[in-house]
């Protein structure tokens, strides 16, 4: 991946990929519903003038296909999501599909480094697929977030005095 300039005014980094899924056959099942998983992600040098589809293996029981033409972005209000993401132990890219992980056909529509979009993306009922974020734009992700993220200051709150708010209390003290 060629090196990827910005300054801190920028609101958005943009970053070529190619997507590689596979589609396993489960022997298992007694209706042989396919798993989806990621493959293999690709840094490429320059954005595709077009998105394209292409079946790069089929041995019967995987069949592979690689989507040309996509890219990350990192936008700075996906910060947070993109920290909390390379403070894991593996960072991950998220590859978010249209259709449903038992259709024999899914698509990729984007892949994210923001863990949080992923989550909400998963309760949407979408498929998310992840795979490990590769070194070379891990260093790109990380120079983002450091570049434009500003934590928030945590506020202590003033805890409220439930006790002498109680109407229980008040009862039992009046008894006396």
């Amino acid at each position: 991946m060629p090196e990827i300039q910005f300054e801190a005014s920028e609101r958005e980094v943009v970053m070529p990929v190619s997507v590689a899924l596979q589609r396993k056959l489960n022997a298992d099942s007694a209706w042989g519903l396919p798993q989806w998983s990621a493959y293999a992600i690709i840094c490429d040098s320059q954005p595709s003038v077009a998105a394209d589809k292409m079946r790069i293996h089929d041995d019967g029981t995987h069949v592979r296909y690689l989507w040309t033409g996509m890219s990350v972005h990192l936008y700075k209000d996906g910060n947070e999501g993109y920290w909390y993401n390379l403070l894991s132990d593996m960072p991950y890219l998220f590859i978010v599909c249209d259709g449903n992980p038992n259709d024999m056909e899914i698509e990729p529509v984007f892949v994210t480094a923001n863990q949080d979009e992923a989550t909400g993306d998963m309760e949407a009922e979408r498929v998310v697929l992840e795979i490990p974020m590769p070194d070379e734009m891990r260093s790109i992700v990380e120079r983002y977030v450091v570049t434009h993220y500003v934590p928030e200051t945590r506020k202590k709150r003033k805890r409220k005095d439930w006790l002498s708010e109680s109407e229980y209390v008040k009862k039992a003290g009046n008894r006396h």
